[in-house]
């Protein structure tokens, strides 16, 4: 009987001190709440702690969007069931930007994303902490949604600064997406380590309640041959 071995690939960006993930957000603040010298006048001889703080706003580094994000009625990330943030079965989809950044329906059409997490490979991310990063992004179109929903995809995800083209101010994707309960992982990265399918997913966010959205620590399990 052959074997199978397990490997975990790390799709999501590292949070850091100063770190720009969208443009006129603040960046996050990491710093000691209990520094380890501070620590040691509280226990024995040897013996010292870290409690660290961070101040940030949801919307940093690789982060998921729950309905609460776009809909003040929607599920919030504490209301998310697991069963739509982990163990997902995943397929990358690899844009074609040859004809604009612009990712239309027919880049999905031929694959079977029935109750999958669909990661959308753009290559976006070689910019990341770049100022290139924020501009000329690619993006998802509302037909591309539309698409994705009628095929009943489990989770939506792409490795670009934002899903929807960010000149749009009505972000038909986060809309639709959202309003029917299909969450939304931005910032991903590595997407090329991932298989186009066999795979399972996971991007699962604190459970926080009244919040939409929160950093994730995104991640492919992959099945290889011993």
């Amino acid at each position: 009987m052959k074997r199978s071995l397990s490997k975990l690939v790390d799709v999501s960006h590292v949070v850091e001190h100063g770190m720009i993930t969208y443009k006129g957000l603040p960046a996050p603040l990491v710093c000691d709440f209990l520094s380890r010298e501070q620590s040691r006048s509280h226990y024995a001889p040897g013996t010292e702690f870290h409690i660290g703080k961070i101040e940030m706003v949801a919307n940093t580094g690789t982060y998921l969007d729950s309905p609460f994000h776009r809909y003040a009625n929607g599920k919030d990330l504490s209301e998310l069931p697991l069963e739509r943030l982990a163990n997902l079965e995943g397929v990358v989809i690899s844009a074609d930007l040859s004809k604009g950044r612009a990712i239309s329906r027919a880049a999905f059409q031929d694959h079977d994303l029935r109750g999958k997490a669909v990661l959308v490979r753009t290559g976006w991310d070689a910019h990341w902490r770049t100022d290139q990063y924020f501009e000329g992004h690619p993006f998802l179109t509302k037909d591309a949604a539309e698409y994705l929903l009628e095929a009943g995809v489990a989770l939506v995800g792409i490795d670009s600064l934002n899903i929807d083209d960010t000149g749009d101010l009505s972000r038909p994707v986060h809309s639709l997406l959202l309003a029917a309960e299909v969450p939304i992982v931005e910032h991903l990265r590595g997407l090329a380590q991932l298989p186009g399918d066999d795979f399972r997913f996971f991007a699962v966010p604190v459970k926080v309640k009244s919040m939409g959205t929160f950093p994730v620590r995104a991640f492919g399990l992959v099945e290889e041959p011993a």
